[in-house]
């Protein structure tokens, strides 16, 4: 077993591939793995990696690939769906597990495997990507700073590129839902968009509005903060439709509503190219407060979205690989410390 081969399931989707294509400029070897036998094999050839093609319905498959590696990246969503079989597998062979899930409900479901991981002395941490990489970090920062904070708001924004195709079916599995935030430190429902402020992100003034981020589930287990709020940037247009969504939200639900949404997406571009790569910029923005009404605020200015998410896994697939890994559920904060977001290349930090 090769010190630095982990394997990478969804590595034919769009971060997977970029995920992989970096891999080598971290020393890295993955084991290339999915359900596209085609794909695997054309980035195979264009990377020098092996691969294995087997469903995740497929248990023993599962572990005889896991048999050959210390831990997995499991970068094929829907998470919600792939995530139980591989934990599972990672329980019952004694590997580590990350995943790029941004999903509240998938931290719970990972998060309900932690006793069982620190008996097998292995780590599980999802969201070891943008989300929830420099929210994360930024939140423990801004704790550390203002430690008697009880509350916390998180705010993002991605200029100059666009939503690979993964992301977007995600969120058509979710039209007419609500959103989360997490209030006395319990997890609330509200309606979608229904709350928006303007952030000033350092560079400019941008429109928010309240979004389920991953944040709302693991910046509790980070930072302490019992009241979490998170919000995102989004064309004015969207944000004042999101004033009727009560009205439609049934219709959303319905699965020919949300068919026809996946069929537009499927004719788009799986992702950013490589312009947008190099020059689209990603922005978050943290702000704690006290029951004193003191408050401080960070602001970070950061690599393209999904660029940020490949070096992040990668960055913490080696620490792992060398041995730095925490037993049961972590985040990126809670393992490697809120300095973790400024390993990334292109992160510069205004606190």
């Amino acid at each position: 077993m090769a010190s630095n081969e982990f394997l990478l399931y969804g590595a034919n989707g769009y971060t997977g591939k970029l995920i992989a294509r970096l891999a080598s400029d971290y020393q890295l070897s993955p084991i290339l793995a999915g359900r596209n036998e085609q794909a695997l094999k054309e980035l195979s050839a264009q990377t020098g990696f092996r691969y294995l093609c087997f469903s995740l319905e497929d248990k023993p498959s599962i572990e005889a690939a896991l048999a050959e590696v210390p831990m997995v990246l499991l970068a094929a969503g829907p998470f919600i769906h792939t995530c139980r079989p591989v934990i599972k597998a990672c329980l019952k062979l004694g590997k580590h597990y990350i995943d790029i899930n941004g999903d509240i409900k998938c931290f719970e479901i990972v998060h309900g495997y932690h006793e069982a991981a620190r008996e097998k002395q292995v780590m599980l941490l999802p969201g070891a990507g943008f989300d929830v990489i420099p929210t994360d970090c930024l939140a423990l920062k801004a704790k550390k700073l203002l430690p008697d904070a009880n509350e916390l708001k998180l705010a993002f924004a991605n200029l100059g590129s666009m939503i690979s195709h993964g992301t977007a079916l995600t969120m058509a599995g979710k039209l007419g839902e609500g959103a989360s935030k997490r209030e006395n430190g319990r997890i609330v429902s509200i309606p979608f968009g229904s709350t928006t402020m303007e952030v000033d992100f350092g560079v400019k003034k941008i429109k928010v509005m309240n979004i389920s981020w991953g944040d709302v589930f693991t910046a509790w287990y980070s930072t302490g903060i019992p009241n979490i709020e998170t919000y995102a940037a989004a064309p004015r247009s969207m944000i004042n439709a999101m004033k009727y969504q009560q009205f439609f939200n049934w219709l959303l639900r319905t699965e020919f509503v949300r068919n026809i949404i996946r069929r537009k997406i499927s004719k788009r571009a799986p992702g950013p190219d490589d312009e947008m790569l190099r020059n689209g910029k990603s922005f978050v923005w943290a702000q704690v407060k006290n029951p004193k009404g003191e408050k401080v605020t960070i602001r970070m200015e950061a690599a393209e979205s999904y660029l940020l998410t490949a070096h992040g896994t990668l960055i913490i697939t080696k620490k792992i690989l060398n041995g730095n890994f925490k037993p049961g559920f972590q985040t990126p904060a809670t393992c490697y410390g809120d300095g973790l977001i400024e390993e990334i290349p292109g992160t510069t930090l205004n606190v």
